[in-house]
């Protein structure tokens, strides 16, 4: 009797630990409504290149600011969204939305995606258009592997996939559009219901 209490002590503690040094209130659903954002902004993009520029995009051209205003608005309500609804489950939980485990997370996750989104402005203002959407996805899949180390682990298989569709993208150039849309368009969605009903729905 008093080895299955020890054990059990054991297993709270280790429980206990893990929690500690992991953010765990990632909410499943704001992956989800990442991937609509990325798939309806990815629409709104492909209508205004294929019915204003002709599939040709120009650096100083009103419709490629369009498409960077668009992909702007989908990176910031994926944000606000994922902002909202995490600090949602965190407060139902109890847990802490802004602690020392948390300003990590951010940190590791930012490096990488900071880092590369200067380097695809720097390729994009030399007129190089066909590696973004490949660095794109390369650059966001290391951010996510950095930042597993502090919160649940599984995010780090949606980095791998996104690495791999990215370096896809950057050796086919042609299909970088596509593939941009099944990384951060689809794959959130299949992503996040996975996470939805393994984390959030109560068994």
């Amino acid at each position: 009797m008093e080895s299955k209490d020890y054990l059990k002590d054991i297993s709270e503690i280790k429980n206990m630990m893990h929690k500690s040094s992991r953010f765990i209130s990632l909410s499943g659903l704001s992956g989800i409504l990442a991937g609509l954002y990325a798939l309806i902004g990815a629409a709104i993009a492909y209508v205004l290149v294929t019915d204003y520029s002709y599939g040709v995009l120009k650096l100083d051209g009103y419709i490629f600011r369009l498409c960077l205003f668009t992909l702007f608005m989908v990176a910031l309500l994926s944000v606000l969204t994922g902002i909202f609804l995490t600090t949602r489950k965190a407060k139902k939980h109890g847990a802490k939305i802004w602690d020392a485990t948390s300003k990590r997370l951010v940190f590791n996750f930012l490096i990488p995606l900071v880092v590369g989104g200067l380097y695809i402005l720097i390729i994009l203002s030399q007129g190089k258009y066909g590696q973004s959407g490949g660095l794109m996805l390369i650059f966001y899949g290391l951010a996510l592997i950095n930042a597993s180390k502090y919160s649940i682990g599984d995010i780090r298989y949606l980095g791998y996939i996104q690495i791999i569709l990215g370096l896809i993208g950057s050796w086919k150039p042609g299909y970088g559009f596509w593939l941009w849309v099944l990384g951060f368009g689809i794959m959130h969605i299949v992503y996040g219901t996975w996470m939805h009903f393994k984390y959030d729905v109560k068994k």
